[in-house]
């Protein structure tokens, strides 16, 4: 056995030796980091007080945003002129304007991308861009074709004050103040579970060759949400249609990533220009399967919320109580949607009660 004594009485130079060794090789880990990000991701999650990276590397220095500096961003986000679509853009707005200006914020100002081609009965309530949809049939009925093309036409035509861009859905609710999570060259992101670049290198290969490097260069990302320049934006945007539509041109691709199609796309094009993503799991959260808002900045409200009365998910059974957004294609919901029974996750909860203070407040909310 060794004992105590005998450990303290280590050499003051070996010690010295060793430490410095340490400083040397974190020093070269964050170097490689930083010139051949494919080795690794930042993964940032905000949402119940921690900040977790993998591997264990703090986002370095120089691309962290000096304290007490605003960086506002634009909030854009595509859409239709579909009774779907308005509804949820008129309570994203609203919750949009409601958080803007407090503490904490980032948001500068806001648009909604019209790809529908003509204006609709939402001009004089939220600031519109009117593009143009895609050429009849190219979309093949995948209506997100024409984000990647919206996108494209918005930067085209358009000038904002802000240096950088967020990419939005019309199904996002912002529960608190965003501030800018991007750091200069490196666009923020929210890593989705369902995209797995690793897994699908044989197609991945058809739009990403090899000498572009390893596929882990794909982000697990979409392009929602998403804070990024808009003059990198700029650059990506173009190549983002461009392999949007090469995928679903390709069968084999097309039915392999299916509704998820577009997300595949932009993290493609990001990696094709050598841009790699800042991931933050506390970016958004989504109801069902995310119990708790945290610290989260985002509700997507994509999946439907099946509960018996007992509070109890029935996921792909209808249940006693529900909210899914697809219940209300053809018009808004009502007011004063039925709270979940008890049990429900906290999320659930606070989604539809946001859209229930949305939908209170938003004037003429049974017009459309």
């Amino acid at each position: 056995m060794i004992e105590r004594k005998n450990m303290a009485r280590a050499s003051p130079l070996l010690l010295v030796t060793l430490v410095l060794g340490f400083c040397f090789a974190t020093y070269n880990l964050v170097t490689m980091v930083i010139h051949n990000r494919s080795i690794s991701k930042w993964i940032v999650d905000d949402s119940n007080g921690g900040i977790f990276f993998d591997p264990v590397i703090e986002m370095p220095e120089n691309v962290r945003k000096p304290k007490n500096t605003k960086m506002p961003f634009h909030v854009a986000l595509t859409a239709t002129d579909a009774p779907y679509s308005k509804w949820q853009c008129r309570i994203m707005y609203y919750w949009y304007k409601k958080h803007k200006d407090l503490p904490g914020s980032e948001m500068g100002g806001f648009t909604r991308i019209l790809h529908s081609g003509s204006p609709d009965n939402l001009m004089d309530e939220i600031p519109t861009v009117i593009v143009d949809p895609l050429p009849a049939g190219l979309d093949r009925g995948y209506i997100v074709l024409n984000r990647p093309w919206a996108f494209v036409q918005w930067l085209e035509k358009t000038t904002i004050e802000e240096e950088y861009v967020l990419m939005a859905e019309p199904d996002h609710v912002f529960i608190r103040p965003l501030p800018n999570l991007a750091s200069g060259g490196f666009p923020a992101a929210f890593p989705f579970f369902y995209i797995k670049p690793d897994q699908n290198e044989k197609l991945l290969r058809k739009f990403y060759p090899e000498e572009m490097g390893p596929v882990t260069n794909i982000d697990p990302i979409g392009n929602s949400p998403v804070i990024i320049k808009k003059d990198l934006l700029e650059k990506i945007a173009p190549t983002w249609m461009n392999v949007s539509l090469k995928m679903k041109d390709d069968p084999e691709t097309d039915k392999a990533f299916g509704w998820v199609l577009e997300m595949y796309a932009y993290a493609v094009a990001s990696a094709l220009h050598g841009v790699q993503h800042i991931l933050r799991k506390d970016f958004m959260l989504q109801p069902p399967w995310d119990l708790e808002t945290g610290k989260r900045f985002i509700i997507h409200y994509t999946y439907g919320c099946d509960y018996n009365m007992k509070g109890e998910l029935t996921y792909g059974k209808i249940g006693e109580w529900r909210f899914d957004k697809r219940s209300y294609l053809r018009g808004p919901p009502p007011r004063n949607l039925s709270l979940p029974p008890p049990g429900v996750p906290e999320s659930v909860e606070t989604l539809v009660k946001m859209v229930n203070e949305a939908t209170a407040n938003i004037p003429n909310w049974d017009a459309e």
